[in-house]
């Protein structure tokens, strides 16, 4: 006979056990079941993974347990969050440490997060006091901490016995990890880790902070916020697992994928209702004054244009939507930015970037134009399409080696150590980190980074010589395609027409003969069974340029900008409307009476 009171739990090392009302032995520390020793009276359809048995599991009153040992105080709101629990049929038990851990570790994250937004991201300090009330009153609205939790996540898990058909029934140790994992998996359901990034976005458009979800995206791939390696110090912070609890923290707070910008705005506005928050709308002049600093455009004068038609339309697009299919608010914002540039320098379809082709406009000058005050259209275009490589918001990791593999040892494998006994693999890690350092150090043409070319020490009769001396005589701004000298212009506009056509656009001539100067409105006609949507290089170059500032499509930027042209024509319309209508004439009371006193 196996003496009981020497077996020791697995989870939460306890030594001792007792017998319990349903035939079966209990560890005295966490009350877990024990499979070690078992009534003789306990039958085999007492070991079925039903509902039943776990329910009567989980309605067993425990020893109350704390979350894991922390090396810094909890926060105000989370002694809040404590004292507000509702009394749990297995408060203190597995159920209640895993879930209280699971938030609290989220709350950490959080902090992190909001720490380096203000330190290193420029955020107003803010968003440190609103961050605790938006979180704490998004958790109340989770009902993460209701009563009966414990017993709807394992309803919900689907978890029935199946009866003779089972060929082997699980133990009931088995049966304790299978709740650990259906308690989880419930409350990375109720708030999966990416909620904390939704969160601190939240903060930032609730403090009017120009902080655009694009942004929080690139800073998390980054790693610069922490997300993706936030495991690594919230184990340190939480101390090692409880034994009730042995789920690692990389288990429970490493995520798995990134979350994509539009689903970062739609839950902000999701959370945002569930927990009654009136969210006001985007920062219109700081977002549309980074926008116009990025694309290197005059912002004292576009600006001010820009902020009345905002002001005078109130698009109601610039307000978070729960809608995910809905396009983002900065694509409304860039839209009205294009149509205000449209109006102050007359970009409707005259040709202008064609004409460039063929003016003396260098390239190298734009630089010494974008800080000019008077430009005209041919200025921004030129500006623009000299500029638009540059317009790439690449990351810090992918502008050389060394920053991505830095990038790879912090970020994609962060956390990721080898054992210390594994010398061998740490030698050749750092050997062929010291070859690597070493090839970068020898660049032997360094010297041809000034201009300098390289010597050709091939001889005059080679045949690759021979090529480039039949090449000489050519005009540098012609080119012979299919027999026919091409200009510079004509390659610049097939370019042109081939861009556009790979965003789905067609390319249409300048205007000739124009008998109206007026806003050119682009429509999309139907032909073969599809819609075709048409503009001018001088709109394509400007749209284009907006595009990828905001990281969208072309096509999904040119409707938004036919939206909001639409609603500027409907509002113009109904004030015509409304100035036309014959005003009533009625008497006022008080002049009437005025009038009699005189």
């Amino acid at each position: 006979m196996v003496d009981g009171s020497l077996l020791k739990c697995q989870y939460c090392g306890f030594v001792g056990l007792e017998g319990g009302p349903d035939n079966s032995f209990y560890y005295m520390e966490c009350e877990l079941p024990s499979d070690d020793i078992k009534d003789a009276a306990d039958g085999e359809d007492d070991m079925l993974f039903t509902q039943e048995k776990v329910k009567a599991m989980v309605r067993r009153r425990v020893v109350k347990h704390e979350p894991g040992s922390q090396s810094q105080p909890l926060s105000s709101f989370w002694q809040t969050l404590m004292t507000q629990e509702d009394v749990d049929a297995d408060a203190g038990g597995p159920s209640s440490v895993i879930r209280k851990t699971y938030v609290m570790g989220l709350q950490l994250m959080i902090q992190m997060q909001v720490k380096v937004l203000v330190e290193e991201c420029n955020v107003c300090p803010v968003i440190v006091g609103m961050v605790e009330s938006v979180w704490l009153r998004f958790m109340a609205s989770t009902k993460l901490f209701k009563h009966d939790w414990t017993l709807i996540a394992i309803e919900e898990s689907g978890v029935s016995g199946r009866g003779e058909q089972e060929a082997k029934s699980p133990t009931r140790n088995e049966l304790a990890k299978r709740c650990l994992t259906i308690w989880h998996q419930s409350l990375s359901k109720t708030i999966p880790l990416s909620y904390t990034l939704v969160i601190s976005f939240l903060v930032c458009h609730l403090a009017r902070e120009p902080i655009l979800p694009t942004d929080i995206i690139k800073w998390t791939l980054e790693g610069k916020l922490p997300y993706f390696t936030a495991f690594v110090e919230i184990g340190k912070q939480m101390g090692t697992p409880l034994g009730v609890c042995p789920l690692s923290s990389s288990r429970m707070f490493k995520p798995i994928q990134a979350i994509s910008a539009e689903k970062l705005e739609s839950l902000a506005a999701s959370i945002a209702h569930s927990i009654g928050l009136e969210l006001p709308p985007v920062n219109f002049y700081a977002i549309a004054s980074r926008y116009l600093k990025q694309l290197s455009l005059t912002v004292n004068i576009i600006l001010p244009h820009a902020c009345r038609i905002y002001e005078w339309s109130m698009p109601p697009e610039l307000w978070l939507s729960a809608n995910e299919a809905r396009l983002p608010t900065r694509a409304f914002v860039l839209s009205i930015l294009i149509v205000s540039i449209r109006i102050l320098y007359n970009i409707h379809g005259f040709g202008k970037w064609e004409m460039s082709l063929s003016c003396a406009i260098k390239r190298n000058n734009v630089a010494e134009v974008s800080d000019q005050s008077n430009m005209d259209a041919t200025d921004i275009l030129v500006l623009l399409q000299s500029k638009y490589n540059e317009l790439i918001d690449t990351s810090d990791y992918a502008k050389d080696l060394e920053r991505y593999l830095k990038f790879c040892k912090d970020v994609v494998f962060g956390g990721v150590e080898l054992p210390s006994e594994d010398n061998e693999e740490n030698e050749m890690i750092n050997d062929l980190w010291n070859f690597y350092q070493k090839k970068e150090d020898h660049k032997p043409y360094e010297s041809c980074s000034s201009g300098a070319s390289i010597p050709d020490k091939r001889p005059l009769d080679h045949p690759i010589n021979k090529m480039n001396q039949n090449k000489k005589p050519r005009d540098d701004n012609v080119e012979i395609i299919h027999g026919h000298k091409e200009s510079y212009k004509e390659k610049e506009i097939r370019r042109m027409k081939s861009d556009m056509k790979e965003n789905k656009l067609s390319y249409i001539p300048p205007r000739r003969r124009v008998k109206r100067h007026d806003y050119l409105h682009y429509t999309r006609k139907k032909g073969s069974g599809a819609y075709v949507y048409a503009a001018h290089a001088d709109y394509y170059i400007l749209l284009r340029s907006c595009v990828r500032v905001a990281q969208l499509d072309v096509r999904s930027m040119h409707d938004t900008v036919l939206s909001f042209e639409r609603r500027l024509d409907w509002l113009e319309n109904n004030i015509q409307h409304s100035l036309k209508q014959t005003p009533f004439l009625l008497d006022c009371e008080l002049c009437h009476d005025e009038k009699r006193n005189l």
